[in-house]
C-alpha cells in the first residue's frame, strides 16, 4: 500500500481492513500468546502462561477462546492423564506468520536504536 491522496475511497476501504485487523488482534496479549504458539508450533495451555509474562489464567482462557472463535487458534484436548489441553494456529491462523516476522523484525531494530541493544 502506498498513500496516494488522488484515491480517498480506495484507502477509506484499506482503513476499514486495518481496523478489522485490529479489532480481531487487540488488547494487550493476543499478538504475544499468537507469537508463542507460531514459535512452537503447538503449545500447552501452561507453556502460553509462561511465554506471556504477567498474563493470568483467567485473561489467557478468555484471549484463548476469542482466537478460537476467529479460527486463529485450534485447541486439541489430549487424552492424557491428567488431560492436557494444546493449542495449535489453524491454516488462517498461519497467516499471521509473516506479521509476527516483521514486528519482530521491527522489534529488534527498534531496541538497537533506541536503547543501543
Amino acid at each position: 500500500m502506498q498513500c496516494d491522496p488522488r484515491q480517498p475511497e480506495l484507502y477509506k476501504k484499506e482503513m476499514m481492513a486495518v481496523q478489522d485487523s485490529m479489532d480481531v488482534l487487540n488488547g494487550k496479549w493476543k499478538i504475544s500468546i499468537i507469537s508463542s504458539i507460531c514459535y512452537y508450533n503447538k503449545r500447552r495451555f501452561s507453556d502460553i502462561l509462561n511465554d506471556v509474562a504477567g498474563i493470568s489464567n483467567k485473561m489467557l482462557s478468555k484471549e484463548l477462546k476469542e482466537l478460537e472463535i476467529n479460527q486463529l487458534v485450534r485447541r486439541t484436548v489430549l487424552d492424557t492423564q491428567p488431560v492436557t489441553v494444546q493449542y495449535e494456529l489453524t491454516e488462517h491462523g498461519k497467516t499471521l506468520q509473516t506479521i509476527i516476522n516483521n514486528l519482530t523484525d521491527w522489534g529488534l531494530e527498534h531496541r538497537k536504536k533506541i536503547l543501543g541493544k
